[in-house]
């Protein structure tokens, strides 16, 4: 069964050194976009220069860097959906060093009363996709590592959010009424294609998941709307926000260096 893939007793076949050679180092951040409006405004904005790819049959995306108040930092273009994602996210490591990654993109509402006009911090993700099944023993929730982090950031810039749980989903198209009802009365705020499968992922391999959502479509279980998912997926802000979020975390970062 897919809830009994954990396997810790052995360790996998290939890593990415078998298809990009030997492993590089550019920055420890990256930005997850999966927006490519945001990618080419960013791109164009920070003068941000490409240092490698991920490739696949399906073609070659681009790794970009770019400065920003001194500090480099890798931006990238994504995948949907967690089994893409997380892959991204092993192979962004190997190729760039990162270990630090700040995602944003949108989510489905399912409570447009509470998150109206609010970001979301996922605090934990229902694992409903075969990923996390892979990184981590069983369970319905995976709790999201550094909520706190970004939920106490975003009370220090004043930005409107409410930190709960979401559900991760590998078929949008299969979101059905009985499993929106269960997931609401869960408390899930949210539906989402990629959260509780990359923080698996992270976890496993040590790395830091910083995650914020902006609600678009809506899910209700009497019509869907999706008037919203242009600006949640696309605004710019986000991208803002991810560098606010960036500056704290480099300072967090060199004040444990100098205590410890």
């Amino acid at each position: 069964m897919i809830i009994d893939s954990f396997d810790d007793k052995s360790k996998p076949i290939m890593n990415p050194g078998d298809f990009y050679g030997e492993k590089k180092y550019y920055s420890d951040i990256c930005i997850l976009t999966f927006s490519n409006d945001i990618l080419e405004k960013a791109v164009k904005e920070y003068n941000a220069k490409v240092i490698g790819f991920i490739g696949s049959v399906n073609g070659k995306k681009n790794i970009y860097l770019f400065n920003y108040q001194g500090r480099d930092i890798v931006l990238y273009l994504v995948g949907v959906s967690a089994p893409v994602a997380h892959a991204d996210i092993i192979e962004l490591n190997w190729l760039t060093g990162a270990t630090k990654f700040v995602m944003f993109g949108s989510c489905g509402n399912l409570n447009k009363e509470i998150t109206k006009n609010k970001f979301i911090v996922p605090s934990e993700a229902y694992r409903d996709e075969g990923v996390s099944y892979h990184f981590l023993k069983p369970s319905d929730y995976i709790k999201i590592k550094n909520a706190d982090i970004v939920s106490n950031i975003f009370d220090e810039l004043k930005v409107p959010y409410i930190k709960g749980r979401v559900w991760t989903t590998d078929c949008f198209y299969m979101e059905t009424v009985n499993k929106i009802k269960d997931r609401v009365n869960d408390g899930c705020l949210a539906v989402d294609m990629e959260l509780s499968g990359v923080e698996a992922a992270c976890d496993y391999y040590g790395f830091d998941l910083y995650d914020f959502l902006a609600t678009g479509d809506t899910l209700s279980l009497d019509e869907y709307d999706r008037s919203g998912l242009n600006d949640a997926n696309n605004n710019y802000d986000k991208f803002l926000l991810a560098l606010e979020i960036i500056k704290r975390i480099w300072f967090l970062l060199i004040m444990y260096l100098t205590f410890f």
